[in-house]
């Protein structure tokens, strides 16, 4: 069985030994994230301990057309016949027989769908031409969980890292066998069996067991598929804070080389759509966090345009055919109109809704690569359980239950607020993240509504650090106070605070929640529409660092130091 190198020339070895001297040449090297580590017991096959780095090999992240797909709508019987010519699906007999239990449907037939987004660097067919090198196997290099909220207008992705120490459970072999299973790289669920094709199977089995959260359905798309789309779409807007080089593309070549991709502002397609998902070297610390940055921004890039331009049969066409033609898909989805109506369901997300996340995460004090951090983590996957958004919005499409106040007085009419002020061009210059300081749900919603009517550029940032902001403050930092002060206007009653270290935040307080008349000024929750309580608010660790589709595809694209 055929092996694969990784981006720096190392072959990862068998569990035995291989494994310890892949990740030791890595770490040499100084790449946190690629110290790769060997398939799940039966996974791989044993490696060329002395195979030479190849120059050129390029590792190629193509998970972003899976984005497009999901976002489609259909136009007329021709697609419907190309796409189900060109449609794969993986054997359903792989799926793990002990699973989370299914979403429940409301009274009207509504509930949350998740879906499973592969990228995989499977080099078989013409992938190596694109950069994915000539051996065989395939890799799982990104991993989104996309969960789309019951009331179908809100949508959050979760990046898994792909070197995230988890435990991958028993798999199917392509000769029929199960494996034992155990603790090993997230990625390596995926290369289980060593084909080209992966093992998407035992990737969502993975991810199931990781989360507790049943997955509906899987997308894996390969570099064609990417390249095809991105071209399809005639380009994406992406940004970058520096020049990039063919040196930081491909660090074997041990040289600057000539210029990629400029610094700030592009629109890209085909193999430079390709470079910007993949890069890593040269910006930030070099590490797949921050590569997983890009490709949220890029995603949302993607999605802003698609929902921008709006889709006819003419541009659907060539876009669907070039997507199905790389795409493999489970078998719940393995017709046109299965896909095309997955897509169509999809229409009425806002793109300021769609959001994107990484899983809380740290790194290894004895490898260089990651655990996930707990409770944090399962915080998040119980917020998606319950329908929650990360900041705090009941998405259910449901109504919350008020909760229980026997004293309570009969509610009265919520005053009106203040009316916007005067001069939305301005406005719309001035940059504002949102954060809720109670425990009543979907405020910090409510204040970036009330500032994008009053055409502020408004970001809804999640859960303060505290929860018991009884007056809404607002926080500016130097040169900001006039604007501060105009923000005020639309909070009657909220406090300002100079000395914030950039830009301005609002942390809605009781008092907005009373206005408002969403809960009680004691803090007490609502409870969702099956009685029961949410779940606690997420770390700012995980809602600070979300990003919008809509969000200035500039910011947040890197991490750590170095640019």
């Amino acid at each position: 069985m055929p092996t694969t190198e990784d981006a720096s020339g190392t072959v990862p070895g068998p569990r035995s030994g291989g494994r310890a001297e892949a990740r030791r040449a890595a770490q040499g090297k100084g790449g946190r994230a690629d110290a790769r580590a060997g398939a799940t017991t039966g996974g791989r096959a044993a490696a060329r301990r002395n195979a030479k780095p190849k120059k050129n090999v390029k590792k190629i992240v193509a998970w972003s057309a899976a984005g497009v797909l999901v976002l489609i709508a259909g136009a007329g019987g021709a697609i419907y016949f190309k796409l189900n010519a060109n449609i794969k699906s993986f054997d359903a007999d792989a799926i793990a027989t002990d699973r989370p239990p299914e979403s429940k449907a409301d009274a009207d037939g509504n509930k949350p769908v998740n879906l499973l987004l592969i990228g995989s660097d499977s080099r078989g067919g013409n992938n190596s031409d694109l950069g994915g090198g000539e051996d065989g196997g395939a890799r799982s290099d990104t991993t989104i969980l996309l969960h789309v909220y019951a009331d179908h207008k809100h949508a959050v992705g979760i990046s898994i890292p792909r070197n995230a120490v988890v435990q991958i459970p028993s798999c199917k072999l392509p000769n029929g066998k199960w494996t034992k299973g155990g603790s090993d790289l997230f990625n390596a669920a995926f290369s289980v069996g060593g084909t080209d094709n992966g093992n998407p199977a035992c990737t969502q089995n993975t991810v199931e067991k990781l989360t507790g959260i049943r997955v509906d359905h899987t997308i894996v798309v390969d570099f064609n598929g990417f390249a095809a789309m991105t071209k399809a779409v005639n380009g994406v807007d992406v940004c970058l804070p520096k020049p990039i080089y063919e040196g930081d593309i491909n660090p074997n070549l041990k040289k600057k080389g000539d210029l990629v991709l400029p610094q700030g502002k592009q629109t890209v397609d085909g193999q430079k759509a390709l470079d910007y998902v993949r890069l890593r070297h040269g910006i930030g610390d070099g590490s797949d966090i921050g590569r997983m940055k890009r490709q949220q921004a890029f995603m949302s890039s993607l999605a802003t345009k698609m929902k921008k331009d709006g889709l006819n049969p003419t541009n659907l066409l060539p876009l669907a055919d070039a997507a199905t033609k790389s795409l493999t898909v489970d078998p719940g989805l393995d017709s046109a109109d299965k896909l095309l109506s997955f897509g169509l369901s999809l229409k009425n997300i806002d793109m300021h809704d769609l959001k994107f996340v990484t899983v809380p995460w740290r790194y290894r004090t004895q490898d260089a690569n990651i655990d996930l951090v707990q409770p944090d983590s399962n915080k998040l996957w119980e917020t998606l359980k319950a329908d929650q958004t990360i900041d705090g919005q009941n998405a259910t499409g449901q109504q919350p239950d008020a909760p229980a106040s026997p004293s309570a007085a009969p509610s009265q009419a919520a005053p009106t607020t203040a009316a916007a002020p005067a001069g939305d061009a301005a406005n719309a210059a001035i940059k504002v993240s949102v954060y809720n300081g109670t425990t009543t749900n979907g405020l910090a919603g409510k204040g970036t509504d009330l500032l994008k009517s009053a055409k502020f550029s408004a970001t809804t940032a999640g859960q303060a650090a505290s929860t018991k902001y009884k007056t809404t403050m607002i926080e500016y930092g130097s040169g900001q106070k006039a604007n501060a002060e105009k923000i005020a206007a639309l909070f009657p009653g909220a406090e300002l605070s100079s000395g914030s270290s950039r830009g301005i935040s609002v942390i809605v307080g009781q008092d907005f929640a009373a206005t408002t008349g969403a809960g009680t000024s004691s803090g007490t929750p609502a409870t969702t529409p099956g009685g029961q309580t949410p779940p606690q608010p997420l770390p700012t660790t995980v809602t600070n660092d979300a990003r919008s589709a809509d969000d200035d595809i500039c910011a947040n694209t890197t991490y750590g130091s170095g640019g």
